[in-house]
């Protein structure tokens, strides 16, 4: 595969909207409530608020086809997560083209924490809005029953949208009592 750098309003719209993945905004509320499972069990479940920022510290453009931007190139991104300013965990996306006229990306994430990690994905219409709700899709250790999204809203104000490399992050999981 080889490397491709950003050109035209088109591939940069589409970087600005992969950097809009990961941000927060105030918290909504929620309630935990017990569900029914198939078996006619009670399930406890209980829902977190998560509050991060993310800063980038990675960019990559692969150009998968044909030279220029097109269906299956992909951006590569990753970004250490913090809490109150101490760096706490990571996250990696990988946003591949669908199409580019209208832009439309499908990308997948990981956040890994201390507790465990959250799988994430989205399908973004460009150009994107300044506020992105992630699907969470599931996780690992204390996150493996993770349902919820993910609210990203850019940290700051910034004059060029590409230039945004550091975002608010809002988490709002349910996960299930053990």
């Amino acid at each position: 595969m080889r490397k491709i750098r950003p050109r035209g309003p088109s591939a940069a719209a589409a970087l600005a909207a992969v950097l809009l993945i990961t941000a927060p905004t105030a918290p909504a509320a929620w309630s935990a409530t017990p569900s029914t499972s198939d078996i006619g069990r009670s399930v406890h479940q209980h829902t977190e608020i998560i509050q991060l920022v993310a800063r980038q510290t990675r960019s990559e453009t692969l150009d998968a086809g044909r030279k220029g931007l097109g269906p299956g190139d992909e951006i590569i991104i990753a970004e250490d997560l913090y809490r109150d300013g101490r760096k706490i965990g990571d996250h990696s996306v990988v946003c591949t083209y669908i199409q580019t006229e209208p832009g439309e990306l499908q990308c997948l994430g990981t956040f890994v924490l201390p507790q465990g990690q959250i799988t994430s994905q989205a399908l973004l219409h460009l150009p994107a809005a300044a506020t992105v709700d992630i699907a969470i899709t599931g996780g690992t250790g204390d996150y493996r029953s993770a349902r919820g999204f993910v609210r990203t809203v850019p940290a700051g104000t910034h004059s060029v949208p590409a230039a945004v490399t550091e975002r608010r992050l809002t988490f709002h999981i349910t996960v299930d009592d053990q």
